[in-house]
This record gives C-alpha cells, structure tokens and sequence, in this order.
C-alpha cells in the first residue's frame, strides 16, 4: 500500500518540474506611440534649419553686393583721383616777352609737378615749350627750347630723375590764343606738359 503513494508523488514532481523548466510563449512587443514632445522637438529643429540656411543666404548675398559697392566706389575714386593729378599735371606754366625764366607763381605749380613725378615713380612726360608770334621761327624755336629746358631743369634741381623728362619746342607753330594782341600772345608763352607713360593709374601726392 505504502508504494502507491510513492508513485503518486513521483509523478507530481515531474510535471512540477515539467511545468516549471518550459519556455514561456513568445510575445510580440506593441509598437510604442510616437512622443508629441520628440515631434514637435524635430520640427522646430527642422525649422530652425530652414531659417539658419535662408539667413545665411541673405548674409552671402548682402556681403557680396557690399563687396560689388566697394569695387565700384574704388574705380570710382580712382577715376576722379587719376583725372585730378591730370588735371595739376597739365596746368601750364607762362614766361614774360622773349624770356626763359620762371615766375614766382609759376614755381607753384612746378612745385606741384614735382609732387606728383615723386608719387607716381613710373610717371614719363614731356614738357614742350612754345612762344608768341613776334620773332622769326628759328628765333622761336630756340627759345621755345630753352623754356622747355628750363622748367625741366627745376624739375631735376628738385630731385626728379631728368631720364623721365623729354623736352621739345614749338616754337610759334601752336598757339593757344589767335589774336595779335599781348592779351594772346601772354597766353602762348608757355610750357605744357604732356603724359609720355606710366599715367593710367595715377596716385595723388
């Protein structure tokens, strides 16, 4: 009688221990719903991104039109710098009657030139030296020579390199002034100065 327990029992813990060493069923996880906050976080970084980009766009943009103003303010000043020192540079200078001599006030504006030939090192001229019509052309012609020599010579005596400076003389052939008066003919002793090179961009002193 005793083993009919025992078998019993036996029999009971093997479908305990069946029952506890199993797998357990498999379950599909459920898919989380998506956080309103982590949406809203994207978009706003999404948006954020868009305006970043559009705003460094305009800045590009804006830059290179300040860029292109000052381009066009530099050819601008350059301009009216290079038609100025032009300007001072072709100012002619007079003599008295059958003279060669610099004036006090035209010193001034030699003084001027000399400026001008040391801030630009490249500058070439050629000053040509011109008188009225009194006087026959060979006498003239020398003496429109000797003016000419004499303003390039103040020009040398003040440092500028004499290589730079051609002379040449009209003699009477070109007046400035027509009549035959003294009203013309102070007019046409002079010396001009013209560009022989190194003048497209000039320097003011």
């Amino acid at each position: 009688m005793k083993r009919l327990p025992l078998l019993l029992l036996s029999g009971l813990a093997v479908a305990v221990m069946a029952a506890c060493g199993g797998k357990k069923p498999e379950t599909t996880p459920q898919p989380q719903a998506a956080n309103a906050d982590s949406l809203a976080e994207a978009e706003r970084l999404r948006a954020d991104s868009i305006a970043r980009a559009e705003r460094e766009a305009r800045e590009r943009e804006e830059a290179e039109r300040e860029r292109q103003r000052r381009i066009a303010d530099s050819l601008a000043a350059l301009g009216k710098s290079t038609e100025a020192v032009r300007t001072l540079l072709a100012t002619m200078i007079h003599f008295d009657y059958d003279k060669a001599l610099i004036r006090g006030g035209d010193a001034a504006v030699l003084d001027q030139k000399v400026s001008i030939l040391q801030a630009n090192p490249a500058l070439r001229i050629r000053i040509s030296g011109h008188c009225d019509e009194r006087g026959s052309d060979e006498y003239n012609l020398a003496l429109g020579n000797r003016r000419a020599t004499a303003a390039k010579q103040y020009l040398v005596s003040h440092g500028i390199d004499g290589g730079r400076i051609e002379t040449v003389s009209y003699g009477e052939e070109r007046p400035l002034a027509q009549g035959h008066d003294e009203e013309a003919w102070a007019q046409n002793r002079r010396d001009e100065v013209e560009i022989l090179s190194g003048g497209e961009n000039l320097k003011q002193p």
